[in-house]
């Protein structure tokens, strides 16, 4: 049979996936390798699906999502990130993995550069290389927090970089950009005439410090606007089977987006819009409930890393926490995690899934139970001697492979 393109060829098994399916081959296994919410899903969303589904309003949506919930995602990230945005400006996605492709997709040309976090969600990378494009990691280390610096993402800019890629807070580190950082990087995408892609799929999630959207700082002008914001409800309320998010684009691309959209999905199924809708408006106890489950999970777990002397990042976002194994994984985490499955039956994201400065770390998903995750995280090795109350990064400083 003839041979599939060179550039899907190319495109790297997803590593969280990997372990992750190994998991639930497993019999009994503690699943701390992916980030899925747990909890029941509130009943008004569901009827609101089903309700759809009883009238057969199963027809085509205009391609940008009904009207309705368009201005409820606008009138939501207003109130979140402070950006006087309209609902003209917000385009209904399949999930926010199919936003990012959109994005890209309107950005980058074959041989275009795309500065990416490293460590950074492994899709940031693949979906640009089946556009052609190429991903560039810009390093975060761990001895800066794993916080980007401006001189580390100037020195990677070329002639041919497009796009710079920001994840707030962050998968898989729990890292939150600041106010001050995320208007330099808005800045230095401005002097360099760059495009921006904000990830923000964890913005309902944060402990102790605000979320803020570099959509704050972009210019609300036509022409000098460059800030593509990806959102979605997989993670807020846990509709990760429905495949919902929301685009929120710079002014005056209307139709070319519907142009590219039409291209690629035409539109989100109705019923999965009407369960969102009913998600965005109705009573939001489910999100208040969350983000107080997770961050329980998240002192829970901490706790039990720090009472085994293993250095972690102390999250302050989002629903992980990132720790280092490397006095156990041998210079190789990927194999570790598989052995470490098949001998403790607790499976955790290896880092490398993030990029090269992953390399002897782990994403540790807090979405479990806790007692799940308390009996997960107690399993891992300690490190010697253990010290109580250890420091949560160690300032290990790995290179990134560029």
């Amino acid at each position: 049979m003839p041979e599939l393109a060179a550039h899907v060829r190319e495109v790297p098994v997803n590593q969280i996936r990997e372990i992750t399916e190994a998991a639930w081959r497993t019999p009994g296994a503690v699943v701390l390798s992916i980030g899925e919410p747990g909890f029941p899903l509130p009943r008004h969303v569901l009827e609101a699906g089903m309700a759809c589904l009883d009238r057969d309003e199963t027809n085509y949506t205009p391609n940008a999502g009904i009207p309705a919930l368009r201005e409820a995602f606008a009138a939501r990230f207003r109130e979140q990130s402070g950006a006087d945005i309209g609902a003209d400006r917000v385009y209904v996605v399949d999930g926010a993995q199919q936003g990012l492709h959109f994005a890209m997709s309107l950005l980058l040309a074959p041989g275009d550069e795309i500065l990416i976090p490293n460590p950074g969600y492994p899709t940031f990378a693949m979906t640009s290389r089946l556009l052609h494009a190429v991903p560039v990691g810009y390093p975060l280390y761990p001895a800066h927090d794993f916080q980007p610096r401006i001189e580390d993402i100037e020195a990677l800019i070329t002639e041919r970089t497009r796009v710079l890629m920001l994840n707030s807070p962050s998968n898989p580190l729990g890292a939150v950009l600041g106010e001050d950082l995320t208007r330099r990087l808005v800045e230095l995408a401005r002097r360099h005439d760059l495009w921006i892609i904000s990830d923000e799929c964890y913005e309902a999630f944060t402990y102790d410090v605000p979320h803020v959207s570099p959509a704050r700082f972009d210019s609300a002008v036509p022409g000098e606007a460059r800030v593509f914001t990806s959102l979605t409800l997989s993670k807020t309320y846990g509709l990760t089977g429905l495949r919902i998010g929301a685009l929120v684009c710079p002014p005056g691309l209307e139709q070319r987006m519907n142009n590219v959209m039409e291209a690629i999905v035409s539109c989100v199924a109705s019923p999965s819009q009407y369960a969102a809708l009913a998600a965005l408006t109705g009573p939001q106890d489910y999100v208040a409930h969350a983000r107080s489950h997770y961050r329980a999970n998240r002192d829970a777990a901490s706790a039990i890393l720090a009472s085994k002397g293993i250095p972690f990042l102390s999250a302050q976002g989002a629903f992980y926490l990132w720790a280092d194994v490397s006095h156990v994984s041998g210079g190789n985490v990927r194999a570790w995690v598989r052995q470490f499955l098949a001998e403790s039956g607790v499976s955790f994201a290896p880092g490398t899934a993030f990029g090269s400065i992953g390399e002897g770390w782990i994403r540790i998903a807090l979405c479990t139970s806790q007692a799940d995750l308390v009996e997960g995280v107690g399993r891992l090795p300690s490190r010697e001697p253990a010290t109580a109350g250890s420091s949560p990064v160690t300032g290990r400083d790995s290179q990134p492979d560029q």
